[in-house]
């Protein structure tokens, strides 16, 4: 029988230390272990299945979310209308569900396109450095200082055709939709693009990094197998906490008449649509009011639950 060496574990040592865990299996029981997030994650699903199913409760119920029925204007909840109707006699269940759609959508495409560019910019400047990196951080610096609502505000305020858009794209119905999530991915990449820097410092110097380029790898090789893999987690942490940011951002420039405009439905125009009505009909301002600030929290908290989950100096 061979003695076992001074690297060899044996049966009652391997028992004591436990099975071996994944890292994927120790990121999902951190993250379990933060009761808020995984309500919030939950919260989220149900409010992004719910939207989804938008059209089929819409059969259910037998009506047409954009049907005007002023004979049922401001009617309260009923079997019929489990919401009730807006100031047009509109099922206002099925337009919070159809504006859900609207504003997540917003959310979360304009949250992954800045989170692209932040990430874009971020690697370059922490790779390259030199002249690139001090261009690219004073351009990130200059981007921080602007007020980010009085220049979304212009922004959105721009006649389309005037810079040269088509004129059918300029004032199609789905244009502000696509104006929104534009301009907000153009502003919002900042958080990205410093974190990824940072982490891309950090992660060139270490040896790996140092194998690889003296194998032979170029540059592009480095940046996408090997730097960009291991900057992920504050990505994914920034790219959360940024949805619920964009969705206030939307509804607020949406309340204010420069975001999503009817007939489409966001819960920011919804709030539009119901400031003069708020003493006769408060539940008009009210439903989209709470999705909006359940959504945004859910966010928030998910992507606390995230952050320590993904968190490398936690101990296990």
């Amino acid at each position: 029988m061979t003695e076992p060496g001074p690297n060899t574990l044996t049966a009652e040592a391997a028992q004591a230390l436990g099975p071996a865990r994944s890292p994927a299996g120790i990121l999902w029981r951190r993250f379990l272990e933060h009761r808020l997030a995984l309500g919030s994650l939950l919260v989220l699903i149900l409010f992004a299945a719910a939207a989804l199913a938008a059209p089929v409760i819409e059969q259910l119920l037998g009506h047409d979310a954009t049907l005007v029925d002023l004979f049922n204007a401001k009617q309260p909840a009923s079997l019929a209308h489990p919401l009730g109707t807006d100031e047009l006699g509109r099922d206002l269940l099925l337009r919070l569900l159809y504006g859900g759609r609207v504003s997540l959508t917003v959310g979360l495409v304009a949250a992954l396109c800045a989170a692209v560019i932040g990430t874009a910019v971020g690697l370059w400047a922490g790779y390259f450095g030199g002249a690139a990196d001090a261009l690219l951080m004073r351009l990130t610096d200059g981007v921080i200082a602007l007020p980010l609502l009085p220049l979304l505000i212009v922004l959105a305020a721009i006649d389309l055709t005037k810079l040269g858009l088509p004129e059918a794209l300029a004032t199609s119905q789905d244009v502000s939709l696509y104006r929104i999530v534009v301009l907000i991915a153009l502003v919002g990449w900042t958080t990205v693009a410093r974190l990824v820097r940072g982490a891309t410092l950090s992660m060139k110097t270490r040896e790996f990094v140092r194998a690889a380029r003296a194998l032979g790898a170029g540059a592009p090789r480095i940046v996408l197998v090997h730097i960009l893999p291991n900057v992920v987690s504050p990505i994914i942490v920034a790219t959360t906490l940024s949805i619920g940011n964009i969705i206030l951002l939307e509804s607020v420039l949406s309340f204010l008449g420069l975001g999503i405009q009817p007939p489409i439905a966001s819960w920011g125009n919804m709030l539009t649509n119901a400031q003069e009505l708020i003493w006769d009909a408060p539940a008009l301002a009210i439903y989209p009011g709470l999705l909006i600030f359940a959504t945004v929290i859910a966010f928030n908290f998910l992507g606390d639950g995230l952050q320590d989950a993904l968190d490398p100096r936690a101990v296990e």
